[in-house]
């Protein structure tokens, strides 16, 4: 089978199509015929061993989002018939519950191998159905970036009808926490340093934007907005330059779910603040196969479609990876087969 993998040392350059013998199904294990794949920020940081010691020796097969079709099963598989979509799981050992070290030791396209193979074996409990109403590309872009912010808004954050939230920029998670939100009859906020991708997260859902660029106290008219309050839920993906700002805009016991360091990882923030008026700080890494199937199925309940910017052929991960660099997509950056 094909794959992309990055072989013989970390770095950009050694991220190399190559080929790698087709895996066979073991025990209460299924094979998947891949047909769509989708890149992350994470993905830019793989190649040069951004995870550290704890990532696989190489070679390492690229990517930790994809769908496709059951091609076949092993023995005692009783989740998936062959023919049936499937998505693998970014944790390959988080099926349910809560998370704790264990269940976060195999990540795909770090700690295992990723999704940028032509068939991938999975445990059934480790992959789970997409939405019927989506193609193969829409599916791909769901499992890190879709349920990163159902786990934020819904499992964690538990999210109810009349809640104001607060999305930072309009990158993957945050056009899904757009939607989501939307979903469950929130209101939403949502900063960008671009007036025309606020115009799109606008038609999106988005009730109000805000230019952080003219507006550096972007925080403070979160809160105004937000009557004066402050707002519910703030999804933060800046991380050190913007938590100061989110903490101005949250509302006393509100909830700020800490998903991306876009900005920096070092906290830098009036601590004080998070204690005297009870916010609650949660971190957020992707979420379980649970947390997927009710995602999926709330999805299909409100014919949901993610926001794909481009597709690329399974030739192009390079140039893939370079379009989602420069910052210039809106929404999910996709690979078809």
């Amino acid at each position: 089978m094909k794959v992309f993998q990055v072989e013989g040392n970390w770095s950009m350059d050694s991220v190399k199509l190559s080929a790698r013998p087709d895996p066979v199904p073991g025990r209460g294990q299924i094979r998947i015929a891949m047909r769509a794949a989708a890149v992350n920020y994470r993905d830019l940081l793989v190649p040069l061993r951004g995870y550290g010691q704890r990532m696989k020796p190489l070679p390492l097969i690229m990517l930790c989002d994809g769908a496709g079709v059951v091609e076949s099963v092993g023995p005692e598989v009783t989740r998936f018939r062959v023919g049936d979509r499937a998505c693998p799981m970014y944790f390959q050992t988080w099926a349910s519950g809560a998370p704790d070290n264990r269940k976060f030791e195999q990540a795909l396209g770090s700690e295992v191998d990723g999704t940028m193979a032509e068939y991938m074996v999975v445990d059934e409990t480790a992959a789970a159905a997409p939405p019927a109403h989506l193609s193969d590309v829409e599916a791909a872009t769901l499992p890190t970036a879709a349920l990163t912010a159902w786990r934020a808004l819904v499992t964690e954050g538990r999210i109810r009808a009349g809640d104001t939230v607060l999305v930072q920029g309009t990158g993957g998670v945050a056009l899904f926490a757009i939607q989501i939100a939307r979903m469950h009859g929130a209101r939403v906020i949502v900063t960008s340093s671009a007036d025309a991708k606020l115009a799109r997260a606008r038609q999106l859902g988005a009730d109000e934007g805000i230019n952080y660029t003219e507006v550096p106290e972007w925080g403070r008219r979160a809160r105004e907005i937000a009557g004066g309050e402050g707002v519910d839920h703030v999804i933060e993906l800046g991380g050190q330059h913007t938590l100061a700002q989110s903490l101005r805009a949250v509302r006393t016991g509100g909830t700020i779910s800490l998903i991306g360091v876009l900005s920096g990882g070092t906290l830098a923030a009036p601590l004080g603040q998070v204690v005297t008026r009870h916010i609650r700080m949660q971190g957020i890494t992707v979420g379980n196969t649970d947390d997927f199937e009710a995602m999926s199925r709330a999805m299909a309940q409100h014919r949901l479609k993610p926001v794909v910017d481009r597709e690329f052929a399974f030739e192009e991960l390079l140039s893939a990876l370079e379009h989602l660099r420069s910052g210039r997509h809106f929404g999910k950056v996709a690979i078809r087969f």
